[in-house]
C-alpha cells in the first residue's frame, strides 16, 4: 500500500522560507512523477510544481522563481523549497506521486503552511 507523508509545514512571516518534504513508501518502483499541490480556504486545489524521474520540472506561474522542486537521493522522496513567501501562499500543501498516464494517482494528507506576520 502506497503512503505519502509530508512534513515541514508551519507558520512563517512574509518574505520567509520553508522547505517541505515528502516521502513515499510502499512502492518498489520509482514514481514517474512527483509533485506538490495546494488548497487555500475556499479555493480549489491547484498545482504548485511537479518533477519527473528524469528531473524535468513544471511550475505554476505563482511558484515560478520563488519555489524549487527537487527529488531526493532516497527513492520516491520530493522536496519543495519555498522562498519569498507571501500571505497568499497560505494553504494546505499536498504531495502527489504517480505514473506517466496517472501522474497524481497517490496523495498525501497534506501539511499546513501559514504565511502571516
Amino acid at each position: 500500500q502506497v503512503q505519502l507523508v509530508e512534513s515541514g509545514g508551519g507558520l512563517v512571516q512574509p518574505g520567509g522560507s520553508l522547505r517541505l518534504s515528502c516521502a513515499a513508501s510502499g512502492s518498489i518502483f520509482t514514481f514517474d512523477t512527483m509533485g506538490w499541490y495546494r488548497q487555500a480556504p475556499g479555493k480549489q486545489r491547484e498545482l504548485v510544481a511537479t518533477i519527473t524521474s528524469g528531473a524535468s520540472t513544471n511550475y505554476a506561474d505563482s511558484a515560478r522563481g520563488r519555489f524549487t522542486i527537487s527529488r531526493g537521493n532516497a527513492k520516491n522522496t520530493v522536496y519543495l523549497q519555498m522562498n519569498s513567501l507571501k500571505p497568499e501562499d497560505t494553504a494546505v500543501y499536498y504531495c502527489t506521486a504517480g505514473w506517466s498516464l496517472y501522474p497524481n494517482q497517490y496523495w498525501g494528507l497534506g501539511t499546513q503552511v501559514t504565511v502571516s506576520s
